[in-house]
């Protein structure tokens, strides 16, 4: 049965499986970023008789584990290694470790970029203040220095 997260099964359960424009509704991204995602096998959808993509709630998981790796900035190899090829069944603990390794590495990577604003809104700031500076010294000589007409 292919359906939304909102609607249950008649056996009271949420459904199982969901059709490709489901899954993207669900998670508000496209069918085409779905399809890209298959292709570079981090999720593998089962098929219909008809080749109908079916997603599973492992493919739902997976799909949310990729946007947030996405979110958080990592690339998709740096999250394939995270999580683990779709035809792949990784060792959870090696998954964990991944994670820890790149997850380290991004918090190094952000505490430098935020040393690097910090020091460019420093900069900035006293450039501000220079030209803030100088303009009153215009302003000065303009009202010190008599029009000749």
């Amino acid at each position: 049965m292919t359906t939304d997260d909102k609607t249950t099964c008649p056996n009271g359960k949420p459904p199982e499986t969901w059709t490709i424009s489901q899954i993207a509704d669900q998670l508000d991204i496209s069918t085409r970023t779905i399809r890209f995602y298959e292709e570079k096998g981090l999720i593998q959808p089962k098929r219909t008789s008809g080749n109908q993509r079916v997603y599973t709630p492992r493919n739902k998981a997976r799909l949310k584990l990729i946007l947030r790796g996405k979110r958080f900035g990592f690339s998709l190899e740096e999250i394939a290694e995270m999580i683990g090829m779709a035809n792949a069944d990784p060792d959870e603990r090696l998954q964990i470790e991944k994670s820890l390794k790149f997850g380290d590495a991004k918090l190094r990577e952000l505490r430098d970029r935020k040393k690097e604003l910090e020091l460019l809104e420093q900069d900035i700031l006293a450039t501000r203040q220079k030209l803030v500076h100088r303009i009153t010294q215009l302003d000065q000589q303009t009202q010190e220095t008599p029009s000749v007409k």
